[in-house]
């Protein structure tokens, strides 16, 4: 009787230590998923905000509107790097068989070129903000951001708009749902880079 006992008491043993050390994590992403849902509440694309940002909470711990909006701007530089291969493959093939549509969409992988150049800018001015000294350089580098995302977003809009009404081509139609969701998820990186924005020129007014 007392070797059963004795395997309940290890079994029970062992549940306790897996439990310790998967609630935390649980906690931690749901913490995190809850920071995200209410963050995502001031984009103009809340649903698409929260699903392109919630993988993440799996494996970071999202607190900071800084970090928040770091990784929303590097999804949507992937998203931007992603239409670019596609819009680079179609124009190759367009341009083999002299398309008439080639121009447009040449086009606007120009502009998704440009703001994939914006939004790399911004990346690397973000990482270089520092959160310990507010000076005027670093509320250059927060006015630096906010112009070069509001540029990619541009380039990005300008994109879609090539591409009017709903009655299109297969090719046109799958071209302009590439482009606009890249268009929606900078619109939502621009809104939670602000959200920071506004907290850290607020702090820099409270300094002495």
């Amino acid at each position: 009787m007392a070797k059963p006992r004795l395997s309940f008491l290890l079994i029970l043993s062992i549940s306790c230590m897996i439990m310790g050390t998967v609630e935390p994590s649980f906690a931690r992403r749901s913490k995190s998923r809850a920071y995200v849902e209410a963050s995502c509440r001031s984009t103009r694309y809340p649903q698409l905000c929260i699903q392109s940002l919630s993988g993440f909470t799996d494996t970071t711990e999202l607190q900071s509107p800084q970090q928040l909006a770091h990784i929303a701007l590097s999804v949507s530089l992937y998203k931007a790097r992603y239409t670019r291969s596609y819009l680079f493959k179609v124009c190759k093939e367009l341009k083999a068989i002299k398309a008439k549509d080639y121009q447009t969409v040449q086009d606007c992988l120009e502009q998704i070129n440009s703001g994939i150049d914006q939004l790399t800018q911004s990346i690397k001015e973000l990482r270089c903000l520092s959160q310990k000294v507010v000076n005027d350089d670093s509320l250059l580098r927060i006015n630096n951001v906010e112009t070069w995302v509001s540029a990619a977003l541009t380039d990005a809009s300008t994109c879609v708009e090539q591409f009017p009404g709903r009655n299109m081509s297969k090719l046109k139609a799958t071209i302009k749902g590439k482009v606009l969701n890249v268009e929606q998820v900078t619109s939502n990186a621009l809104a939670l880079f602000h959200q920071f924005a506004v907290r850290y020129r607020a702090s820099a007014t409270k300094k002495p």
